[in-house]
């Protein structure tokens, strides 16, 4: 991250704790986020979509009905991510915006990187790397991912609005497209 994305990114953490959410922390976020991703990329994998309504918005479940389908099973596999597995998490973009009705909204982009061991094939552009870990011997081997996931969550902060946060966004390059 450049250090002005990070003062970017900074700024408005202060901005959401001044004026939506005295008790907001970056890093109680990040961990519920990593939660939530885990959760939902494994309903994904599992192709249980019932169950991501309350987590997911309309519009995004939709869309994630119509790609799931269409998935082989290695790319579907590969989807879920556990939670131990998540290598690296950080935050991308974050926004403060109102609507024409004058709704506050705060979406925060979170990247993910998580090893898995979906059978995909070695061709599959868009990984970041391809490990071997080696257990036991040297004839067991077991070939793990390191794949990325990017989901935007987004909260809004108008009087009398529940206070949860909705996945806006998901994306699994080159699995979920």
């Amino acid at each position: 991250t450049s250090p002005f994305a990070w003062l970017r990114t900074r700024f408005y953490y202060l901005l959401i704790r001044l004026y939506f959410d005295q008790e907001f922390s970056i890093e109680e976020f990040t961990r519920g986020a990593k939660q939530a991703f885990s959760v939902v990329s494994k309903l994904l994998s599992q192709r249980k979509l019932d169950l991501l309504e309350e987590l997911v918005s309309a519009e995004v479940l939709q869309v994630l009905k119509e790609k799931i389908s269409l998935l082989p099973d290695s790319h579907r596999d590969a989807l879920a991510a556990d939670i131990d597995a998540i290598m690296y998490t950080t935050e991308g973009d974050v926004r403060i915006y109102y609507d024409d009705d004058g709704i506050k909204f705060v979406s925060i982009l979170m990247c993910f990187w998580y090893l898995n061991g979906a059978n995909l094939p070695d061709d599959v552009p868009g990984e970041a790397k391809v490990f071997q870990i080696v257990f036991g011997d040297e004839n067991t081997k077991e070939k793990k991912h390191l794949l990325t996931a990017n989901y935007e969550f987004q909260r809004e902060f108008t009087e009398g609005a529940k206070p949860d946060w909705t996945i806006t966004r998901i994306e699994h390059p080159r699995l979920l497209e």
